[in-house]
Parts: C-alpha cells; sequence; structure tokens
C-alpha cells in the first residue's frame, strides 16, 4: 500500500476508477484527486477542488465527490 504523508494507508490506484490511460499516460480521475484530499497544484485534467490546480486546496468544488 502507498503511504500518504499522514501516515495512512492508501490502497493503490485501480485502473478505470483511480485513472485510465490515454496516450500511453495515466490521467488521475477526479475521484482519485478527492479520495486523496488536497490539490497537487500540478494542473491536473480532473481537479475537483474550487479553485483548481491550487497547491494544499482541500475545497471540493462538488461536495457530492467527498470519498
Amino acid at each position: 500500500m502507498a503511504m500518504p504523508g499522514d501516515g495512512r494507508p492508501v490502497p493503490l490506484p485501480v485502473e478505470g476508477r483511480d485513472y485510465y490511460i490515454e496516450n500511453g499516460r495515466w490521467v488521475f480521475t477526479a475521484f482519485y484527486h478527492a479520495r486523496r484530499g488536497h490539490c497537487c497544484g500540478n494542473g491536473c485534467r480532473h481537479c475537483p477542488y474550487e479553485p483548481p490546480h491550487i497547491s494544499g486546496n482541500e475545497k471540493l468544488a462538488n461536495p457530492k465527490d467527498q470519498c
């Protein structure tokens, strides 16, 4: 299992739910990002945070995305 910075175990990503592969690259879903708990600030295509692409932001644009 992967471990985030706070030490809680995080399940490994599952293809189709957490990511899909496009042109040989992994594209993470909004579900994966919401489960992560905060924005990474890397400009992800499916960033669920509002405003998007702000490192450390924890406010989900759609609270229904809460995991």
